[in-house]
Parts: C-alpha cells; sequence; structure tokens
C-alpha cells in the first residue's frame, strides 16, 4: 500500500506536512478507504492514526469522521466532521444529520438540513439530506410530513439516477409508517426495479407488506387531504432551533489538540504502522 495510491486532491492537503509524515498519513488513509466498506473498525483504527499524527489537516478529520460513522461511532463522527467543516473542508452535512438521529436527537438533524450549507449541496447530497429528513419526521411520529417531504420532481422512476434506488426505498419506509401499505408495496417494487445492483432488501420488503387489507387502501381524496395537512404542518413547523455550537465549542479543544488522544490508540500505534508498510499484510493484500 503505497501513498501514491491516495485521491490526488487528498494529497494536497498533506502538502503541509514533512514528506516523510505526508506518506506515512497518505499510507493510512488508503487503508481507510479500503478497509471503511468491510471492515470499519480497522478502517477507524486506522484514521485514528492519521489523527494523532495530523490533527490539524481537514482531510484526515474527513476520513475520520467517515470511517467512526460506518463503525457506529456517532459521537465520534459528529466531532471530526465537525472539526474538517471548521477547518474548511467538506462537513458531509447528510452523515452529520444521519448521526444526530441515530444519537437520538431527530430535532438537530433537521436543524442541520436548514442550515446554509444545506443550500450548497450536489444533487445526490440533497436527496441523502432529504432521505434522513424523512426518517427524522418519523421519529418525530409526523409520518404525513416524511412522506411529503419526499414527494419531489427527483422521486421519478423514469429516471436513471443513482440514488433513485435510496429515494424510493425511503418513501416507501415512510408510506407503511404512515399507515399506506399498498403505496408502500409500489414505492418498493420501484426501488427494487431501479436497483440493478441488488444493493437494497425492497423487493422482500414489498412481499413482506403484501397487498394489505382492502380497507386499508385509501382514496385520492383522503391521501390527498392527508398529504396538504402534511404540507401545513412542514410549513408552520416553527420548532425552535437548538444551538448545536455550544456542543462544538465542548470538544473544540479536545479536537484539535494533537496530543490529547486516547490511550488505547497510543498503544497500537507502532502495530498500524507496521500493518501499513508490511508488503505481506492483508490491508496491504486488499490494494
Amino acid at each position: 500500500m503505497t501513498p501514491e495510491l491516495l485521491d490526488p486532491e487528498a494529497r494536497r492537503d498533506l502538502r503541509g506536512l514533512p514528506k516523510d509524515l505526508a506518506d506515512l498519513v497518505a499510507r493510512h488513509l488508503v487503508a481507510v478507504g479500503e478497509l471503511v466498506d468491510d471492515e470499519p473498525e480497522a478502517a477507524l483504527a486506522h484514521a485514528r492514526y492519521a489523527r494523532h499524527r495530523a490533527s490539524r489537516v481537514a482531510i484526515v478529520r474527513e476520513a475520520a469522521g467517515l470511517a467512526a460513522y460506518h463503525a457506529g461511532e456517532w459521537a465520534e463522527a459528529l466531532s471530526e466532521l465537525r472539526a474538517s467543516r471548521r477547518m474548511g473542508g467538506d462537513g458531509h452535512l447528510p452523515v452529520m444529520a444521519d448521526a444526530e438521529r441515530a444519537l437520538g436527537r431527530p430535532e438537530r438533524a433537521l436543524e442541520l438540513s436548514r442550515s446554509p450549507e444545506a443550500r450548497d449541496l450536489s444533487a445526490e447530497d440533497a436527496v441523502e439530506l432529504l432521505i434522513v429528513v424523512s426518517g427524522a419526521r418519523r421519529d418525530l411520529g409526523e409520518f404525513d410530513a416524511a412522506v411529503v417531504g419526499l414527494q419531489v420532481p427527483e422521486l421519478d422512476a423514469s429516471r436513471d439516477d443513482p440514488w433513485l434506488p435510496r429515494l424510493f426505498y425511503a418513501y416507501g419506509e415512510a408510506l407503511q409508517a404512515a399507515g399506506r401499505p399498498d403505496d408502500a408495496v409500489r414505492a418498493f417494487l420501484d426501488a427494487a426495479r431501479l436497483d440493478v445492483e441488488g444493493e437494497t432488501d425492497a423487493e422482500e420488503r414489498a412481499i413482506m407488506i403484501g397487498v394489505g387489507d382492502p380497507d386499508a387502501v385509501e382514496t385520492d381524496d383522503e391521501t390527498g387531504a392527508e398529504d396538504a395537512a402534511a404540507e401545513d404542518d412542514i410549513a408552520e413547523d416553527d420548532i425552535a432551533e437548538d444551538d448545536i455550537a455550544e456542543d462544538e465549542d465542548a470538544t473544540e479543544d479536545d479536537l484539535d489538540d494533537e496530543d490529547d488522544v486516547d490511550e488505547d490508540e497510543d498503544a497500537t500505534e507502532d502495530d498500524l504502522d507496521d500493518e501499513v508498510t508490511d508488503e505481506d499484510s492483508p490491508a496491504e493484500t486488499r490494494g
């Protein structure tokens, strides 16, 4: 595993480090990318080591945040992505919002969706944020609002956007939670048809729901009235925005201090360094 395997843009972010250190950190970041999907805990260990050696580099904090997210370390993911954002890096707003939701704070997820950064997201990230917001609405018991929030122009089965299967899958979940099983089945079947890679269990979800009780099938007037009411709820939603900057300030000193590192990271530092430099190591053979 060589530093040259790191994305060129990411390597440019390491230019402020001494060359030997930049190469070392780059190798660990490569390991993060190789392992994050299948071995998230191992990826997180490499990310923590890279953070220990270069905690003031935005791309390092970004990688640490994403690795922590994939490993289910929600609070750590938020801390690292906030640090990346403060340093001018990508905060991955949909990931941050989903982590807030995972921590049982759906209101915070909604706040992030209304932040200025949300207006500048790419089309794909904007859809991901819509999905997270719909889930947060369900967490709050706002089931009809969760449905309406996904009824956007992008919810079009004739398109071929890569994120469409996830959008239709989320729509199916929202419809099911709102007590509309027949509509949910149709949404899941659309998701299954669009999911040519088989990344979701949309078809299985549709089968599990089944056609449903005919009495549960709502008329167009009924569903239209519900959707209109949900739109009014969203328009009138004046949930007070909590000040999340306070949490960020509370962790800022710990995050920005290169010397304040968990003892277990120090204990594994040499092993991780050997892993990315040893040609026979498992991480290298994946590279």
